[in-house]
């Protein structure tokens, strides 16, 4: 009998031992995920969709030192950002097909040159390929009165479909998407 206790003894403790660390999740994320939808109405379907990381300040000055200018950025932190059209759209003076595309931006002091990238699932801008490049704008920067601690994306109806803004510290970005 002795030896049976100490042996389910023993079990329970291994069982608990290993239920513990059955779950090692994550911390949250120093920069996390978020998506930004267009529809034209809440219960309207997407139009487009964008999923990214959200990049802090945190103290820092942000564009030409956190994010150099006049390189290819991932538009955000972790994994390249990704648009998804579900409709065929035209992105600067290019007709673009529905489909998921990495958004990567490279970033000036006067304007951007945004960029549609058919390479998706990356991490970063490590591997990027002009080759791989779907289309290309350039788009003026202005300035926002709020002081964005984190990076943000969002979408407005714009004059032929859509306007997608960037927007970090007081740096603002819209990017014109005509829908077809």
């Amino acid at each position: 009998m002795k030896n049976y206790f100490g042996v389910f003894i023993l079990a329970i403790t291994f069982g608990i031992v290993a239920e513990s660390k059955a779950q090692n999740f994550s911390g949250l994320d120093k920069s996390p995920a978020d998506i930004a939808y267009y529809r034209t109405d809440r219960k309207a379907p997407p139009i487009a969709k964008v999923v990214y990381g959200r990049p802090q300040k945190k103290g820092r000055p942000v564009f030409g030192t956190l994010v150099p200018f006049d390189k290819v950025w991932r538009t955000g932190a972790n994994e390249a950002t990704e648009i998804t059209f579900f409709k065929d759209v035209v992105f600067g003076d290019v007709e673009v097909a529905a489909g998921t595309y990495t958004l990567y931006s490279i970033p000036g002091v006067k304007e951007w040159t945004v960029i549609l990238n058919k390479a998706t699932d990356v991490w970063g801008a490590f591997d990027y390929k002009e080759a791989n490049d779907v289309a290309r704008t350039t788009v003026p920067v202005s300035s926002g009165k709020e002081d964005l601690e984190a990076f943000s994306i969002t979408f407005e109806p714009g004059e032929n479909g859509a306007d997608l803004y960037l927007g970090w510290a007081t740096t603002r970005i819209k990017v014109p998407i005509g829908l077809k």
